[in-house]
């Protein structure tokens, strides 16, 4: 199986959806205290909004031709085990269906996508390791 997404973007894809995932919502208190000034380790991790990453992966999705973007839903769908490797084309094209959803939405609504896109690589021997840092 050839990927037409190069291994970089969908690593950066990887990547940026780990950031987005570990974010967790604000939690309002009524002190006014400065974030960094409190006692608690992860308030670094809060982002109201994650608007920033959300933004630069759909920029990221929105960069690639209709058939890379769905290349990667079939690529998560082959992580999640929706279908396994040797089902590789009709997973893309089930991806490719104008009937259903917008992939790149598609893609964003998976609330672990960096998982299943690192597993979709793994089940074709493909990974991450080695590409260097990312940023």
């Amino acid at each position: 199986m050839d990927l037409s997404t190069p291994l970089e973007t969908i690593c950066r894809l990887i990547i940026r959806a780990r950031e987005l995932e570990a974010q967790v919502p604000s939690i309002e208190t009524d002190d006014e205290q400065d974030p960094t000034d409190s006692d608690d380790e992860f308030a670094v991790l809060e982002d109201e909004a994650n608007e920033a990453i959300e933004e630069e992966m759909l920029a990221l999705l929105d960069d690639l031709g209709d058939d890379q973007v769905q290349e990667l839903l079939a690529l998560a769908w082959v992580g999640r085990g929706t279908y396994d490797a040797s089902e590789w084309s009709e997973a893309l094209e089930a991806a490719a269906d104008p009937d259903a959803e917008d992939p790149a939405e598609q893609l964003l609504d998976m609330p672990t996508l960096a998982a299943y896109l690192d597993a979709g690589l793994a089940a074709f021997d493909l990974s991450c390791d080695g590409l260097g840092q990312l940023d």
